[in-house]
């Protein structure tokens, strides 16, 4: 089979033939018709410090994918030949606490397909049974390749009650972007999202019509006041990992604000605590999504006509993979898709 591999301790991936994975009885085999190129698969193609210590040489990468159950297990009966399906990329234990109580997404030994063993960038992948998630007719491959990023966004807005509230948004690359558009679908009064990438902003714009504010233009006070909102924002969405834009989040909260965070800062960065103390902040980090309650929440959403297809800007076959990389980069597009079927 065709796959990407992480071959060479250098910047790019490399297209390799590899054997077909055998499955374990507990395991199915799906053909892969469709993967996201993730901001992950941008710090592994980079070989940035966190990838060199991360990722292993000779890795199939990538972890966002839609395809169809071809070879299942023998131990595996819930699940059909030909059923089309996404699926889970966190590969759980059961052992720790966390997963022994249910909560599979603070498992501590947690490892991740496409980061610490082969993942989806590839024809077929080997996958737990545990771990597929099917897809309904309603949701395309090209949406059921990006439900990965989805659930970020998904439990990231989802982490407070966001009806009838005015939410901020800093950072409009495609998971902000798609937090916008989940916080305006369950009900949200205003919804804002800040950016000093225009590119970004336009996007976000065509995916929904939350308020975009690019803020090394316009100063973010001038609209809260225009929005008629007197003391600011009641929830937060960090999703840039910018401390200046975390910052500015802080002095946008009102008293008793609840900030969810889900960007990663690049290293470590100052923050004022004392503003964060005084207005009685809440503040919570995100991690993955909520295996599988955010999986739920996010298709019965786009089975009632949550809309995020304008979010995939480019569309490669798999042999294009460093055209979709290069957009990826650029830092102007939205979701890359590769198209293995092509």
């Amino acid at each position: 089979m065709k796959c990407l591999v992480k071959s060479k301790a250098e910047k790019g991936l490399w297209m390799e033939t590899r054997p077909i994975p055998q499955i374990g009885p507990d395991e199915v085999l799906i053909r892969v018709n469709q993967t996201g190129i993730c901001g992950t698969d941008a710090h592994i193609w980079n070989w940035d410090e966190w990838s060199q210590k991360t990722v292993p040489l000779g890795l199939i990468t990538g972890h966002e994918f839609a395809g169809e159950i071809v070879e299942l297990g023998r131990n595996v009966d819930d699940l059909s030949l030909g059923q089309r399906c996404s699926g889970e990329g966190h590969l759980i234990s059961k052992h720790s606490r966390q997963s022994r109580s249910g909560k599979f997404h603070l498992d501590p030994e947690t490892k991740g397909i496409g980061v610490n063993v082969d993942g989806a960038f590839a024809q077929y992948l080997a996958l737990p049974a545990f771990n597929v998630v099917p897809l309904p007719d309603a949701i395309s491959d090209e949406i059921g390749a990006i439900l990965d990023p989805l659930g970020n966004a998904v439990h990231t807005a989802l982490s407070f009650d966001l009806i009838g509230e005015d939410v901020l948004i800093t950072g409009a690359g495609p998971i902000g972007i798609m937090a916008a558009a989940v916080a305006q679908h369950v009900g949200a009064r205003h919804v804002v999202i800040t950016d000093i990438n225009q590119d970004r902003l336009d996007l976000a714009a065509q995916v929904t019509d939350v308020v975009t504010v690019n803020v090394s233009t316009t100063d973010l006070q001038s609209v809260i006041d225009n929005l008629g909102m007197k003391q600011g924002f009641d929830v937060g969405l960090e999703m840039s990992g910018n401390a200046a834009a975390f910052d500015q989040m802080i002095e946008a909260m009102v008293m008793g604000g609840r900030i969810a965070m889900l960007g990663i800062p690049p290293g470590k960065s100052l923050v004022d605590w004392n503003r964060i103390v005084f207005k009685a902040l809440t503040i919570k980090g995100v991690y993955g999504r909520e295996i599988f309650e955010t999986w739920y929440k996010m298709i019965a959403m786009l089975e009632d006509n949550l809309d995020i297809s304008r979010i995939v800007t480019h569309r490669f076959p798999v042999d294009r993979f460093e055209d979709g990389f290069a957009a990826m980069l650029s830092g102007s597009s939205g979701k890359v898709v590769l198209n293995w079927r092509a």
